[in-house]
């Protein structure tokens, strides 16, 4: 699912922009009206929230599958970013009609945006900002369904190179068994040629959840060759044995924080579809309560620092990676190339959370 909208919101004019990008997103998606009415508010009121609290941001409008949705249908994923002060109180925030403004508003809020989306979630901190993410999917939020059941949970977001419609990375999970697989893909290059590949990668994936890294990687080579080829990381959680085995062709990164710390993981050189190595070789960590584990493409700055925040490991997966997006990221140092982040989390409940 390349197609990506990156929207700037820097002004009121923007707001529309989020909402007819959403509109077609919901479309791309196949939502029914009632659910794109549902997004396109969602998507107004989170882009409204940047001009009057945050001085503007951008949101992210992805299509993703829901955990939970065994139809595979894709849902509007929609995350709002910022570099602003922060909620100073988040449970205030989140109650509905609440606003800390006597500007006019539509009368939604965070409160409103949480109970009608089927996924909710956010991340704010004092000085360095704010992340809202809203998944809406093709039926109605069920209300009162409780923080998502426990487990590790995968997500992310994408951002194409700028702000074109396609972009080359791509993510991708599957689960089998006791076994949970989180795939990160980046085409060779960028644009739909990149985004050709990193989606085959993605959609072979589905029929190999019973298969270690090291074999996924091999069944992807094969997969690949009609395409340009692409970097590929596949780290797989086995819950049985509390383990993470990681294995990735080319430049695709990964770090992985368990008992406070953060590991790096390393790629093996060369592209699947096109000139991967003979052998790969397969790192194994243990996985903990706390473990949170980050998978990356090059678009990322290759020096970013992993965020000293115990909170991550209980947010949204896809919360997290947006987190690791703006943290890693600067206007002095523009991204050269699509960014995909992908985060597994251990399972811990958010805060502020709906259903995953």
């Amino acid at each position: 699912m390349s197609r990506v909208w990156d929207v700037p919101v820097d002004d009121s004019t923007r707001v529309r922009d989020v909402r007819v990008a959403t509109e077609e997103a919901s479309a791309c998606a196949g939502l029914p009206p009632n659910r794109t009415a549902t997004a396109a508010l969602v998507a107004t009121e989170l882009a409204t929230n940047l001009l009057r609290h945050a001085g503007g941001g951008r949101v992210l409008i992805n299509l993703v599958e829901r955990a939970h949705d065994d139809a595979r249908r894709a849902a509007v994923q929609l995350v709002s970013i910022d570099h602003g002060p922060g909620i100073p109180d988040v449970a205030a925030a989140m109650r509905d009609g609440y606003t800390t403004t006597v500007a006019a508003s539509l009368g939604a809020g965070l409160g409103t945006c949480r109970r009608i989306a089927n996924d909710f979630d956010l991340h704010s901190a004092p000085g360095r900002g704010t992340v809202v993410m809203a998944r809406i999917g093709h039926e109605p939020a069920v209300r009162n369904q409780g923080p998502p059941p426990p487990g590790p949970r995968a997500g992310g977001v994408n951002v194409p190179l700028g702000r074109a419609e396609q972009s080359g990375d791509a993510w991708g999970r599957v689960r089998g068994g006791d076994r949970l697989t989180l795939l990160l893909a980046d085409g060779l290059g960028h644009g739909a040629k990149a985004a050709e590949a990193s989606t085959a990668a993605v959609k072979e994936l589905r029929g190999l959840a019973e298969l270690p890294p090291v074999e996924i990687l091999r069944r992807l080579g094969r997969a690949l060759r009609p395409t340009r080829g692409a970097a590929v990381a596949v780290a797989q959680l086995d819950l049985r044995e509390a383990q993470v085995s990681f294995a990735g062709i080319g430049n695709v990164g990964a770090r992985l924080r368990t008992d406070g710390a953060w590991k790096p993981l390393l790629s093996h050189p060369g592209i699947v579809g096109a000139q991967a190595p003979a052998s790969v070789p397969v790192q194994r960590v243990p996985w903990h309560a706390d473990s949170l584990l980050v998978l990356h493409s090059d678009g990322l700055p290759s020096r970013w620092t992993p965020p000293d925040d115990g909170v991550l490991p209980g947010c949204d997966p896809a919360v997290a990676a947006a987190v690791v997006l703006r943290d890693a990221g600067s206007a002095a140092r523009p991204a050269r190339d699509d960014t995909c982040v992908a985060v597994l989390t251990a399972g811990g409940v958010s805060r502020h959370g709906s259903g995953a």
